[in-house]
């Protein structure tokens, strides 16, 4: 049979005018492009489907002919001829399909228009009149009697307000990317209008490098209100503290305590990374009280030039003996006491 309509409805075969309709609309409210304008594409091609299948099945004939022999007969228009018992005229040659039928489908828009169209006429001439439609939405223009292209435009409709969550994440999970698995609870309408609570996992890939304040998006996955184009939710990026590095833009600091000893003739630094690396530092230099050595490229990932990471900065505290003995002192003004 190809295309199966009443499942693109989900629907069964038995489905009354009313029970299409409800099928549609719901369908309709669901797919429409207007309100997936992040997935254009697909939701065109759902609703023109969607749309189809409503065509077809709403009308006898072509819901007769398809019944009896599927969708290349329906759309090429090759409708078998009555069995000679019918030919003659008999009490059922009426229930055969007429051979001379040509499919002739409606446009998407029209059938949209119709089924979300308001309950009011349009008298001749009006202008300027406004409707609530069925869907709850508001429209408003201006238009002529018979102007179905006129009739059938419409502004946006209302949409909630975005909803937005606090993502606390691990500076390890936006240095290295992550995926977090979030569980809501929302309120959405089913087929018959009544409100409905259901649950969904939604998932979040963290990529290397966000930063406190990046917000992922979840377009319309806020409650659902008849009328009411459900709220985007929105999951706004926060850091946790870290034991040992501190953020500054693309850079890590990190404060790092040394004795005199090291200060004076120099030491290896050893630290483990964020992504579990351990690197080595050599000192080589005097460290003085609140110096500073960078490392480059050991700071955090650049999200938008992912092959790129800033700098690490190591800040250094000298850490001097609580007191020396004579003997200390005197051999440190020996050795030292030349030096400038």
């Amino acid at each position: 049979m190809g295309v199966d309509y009443y499942n693109i409805l989900k629907v069964n075969r038995s489905a009354s005018d009313e029970d299409l309709k409800k099928a549609y609309r719901r369908l309709a409210m669901i797919w429409h492009p207007d309100k997936n304008p992040s997935n254009k594409k697909e939701s065109e091609a759902k609703f023109k489907q969607i749309s189809e299948a409503y065509d077809v099945l709403s009308d006898p004939q072509k819901r007769q002919i398809y019944d009896l022999y599927g969708e290349e007969a329906l759309k090429s228009g090759q409708v078998p001829p009555p069995p000679s018992s019918a030919r003659g005229g008999g009490s059922h040659s009426h229930q055969h399909p007429s051979p001379s039928f040509r499919f002739n489908p409606r446009d998407a828009d029209d059938i949209y228009a119709e089924l979300f169209g308001g309950s009011d006429s349009v008298g001749g001439g009006g202008t300027g009149r406004s409707r609530v439609y069925k869907d709850g939405f508001f429209r408003s223009s201006n238009w002529e009697y018979g102007n179905s292209a006129s009739a059938s435009a419409s502004a946006a409709p209302r949409k909630a307000l975005a909803v937005e969550t606090s993502l606390p994440c691990s500076l390890e999970e936006l240095y290295k990317g992550a995926k977090r698995k979030m569980k809501i609870s929302r309120t959405i309408v089913d087929i018959s209008g009544k409100p409905l609570i259901v649950e969904e996992i939604l998932t979040i890939e963290i990529k290397p490098g966000w930063k406190k304040g990046t917000k992922i998006t979840f377009p319309e996955k806020g409650n659902q209100e008849p009328g009411v184009i459900p709220a985007d939710l929105i999951f706004v990026i926060d850091e946790k503290p870290d034991a040992v590095y501190v953020r500054d833009g693309n850079d890590l600091l990190v404060n790092h305590e040394i004795s005199l000893l090291e200060a004076l003739t120099g030491t290896t630094l050893e630290l483990r990374t964020l992504n579990a690396r351990d690197i080595m530092i050599p000192l080589t230099e005097v460290i003085k009280p609140g110096h500073e050595v960078v490392v480059p490229n050991e700071g955090m990932p650049i999200s938008k030039e992912p092959r790129k990471k800033g700098n690490l900065r190591i800040k250094f505290d000298v850490r001097y003996p609580s007191r020396l003995t004579s003997e200390q002192k005197s051999e440190l003004k020996r050795i030292l006491g030349g030096s400038s």
